[in-house]
């Protein structure tokens, strides 16, 4: 069974230094805010985190007070079943629709039944309904 549904993502760029990760994901933890997903790239000496949270206010507000400019973007979170081909069978429906992924990223414990999957892509709205058929 697949579920779909639009969050809110944030997005944040800060300089590739050893230790950013560290002090960013501190400072959600000591708000008492759960990750639920995170990804993080580097790309010419800035690091892009994308980070799904249970409280992206209060994470946008702590970020805000130590000079962090984050951002949300509307993002797709889909909760599949843990097993071999669920990515093959996500992108099976988009691609007749048409629907362009952006980025994606995934998170699920081995022992776990279910993974989270999420994604940005150029329908997101279209996507969901797709997914939830």
């Amino acid at each position: 069974m697949t579920h779909a549904r639009m969050v809110k993502e944030i997005v944040l760029k800060v300089v590739n230094e050893i230790g950013v990760l560290n002090q960013i994901s501190k400072l959600i933890a000591e708000k008492g805010v759960n990750i639920i997903a995170v990804q993080g790239t580097v790309q010419d000496g800035s690091a892009v985190l994308h980070l799904i949270t249970s409280d992206n206010l209060r994470v946008g507000d702590a970020l805000r007070a130590r000079n962090f400019a984050p951002h949300e973007m509307d993002c797709v979170l889909v909760e599949v079943p843990n097993k071999p081909g669920v990515l093959r069978n996500i992108t099976e429906k988009l691609l007749p629709e048409g629907i362009d992924i952006h980025h994606i990223y995934a998170t699920a414990g081995e022992a776990s039944d279910t993974s989270l999957v999420a994604l940005a892509c150029s329908r997101n709205d279209h996507a969901i309904v797709v997914l939830n058929k």
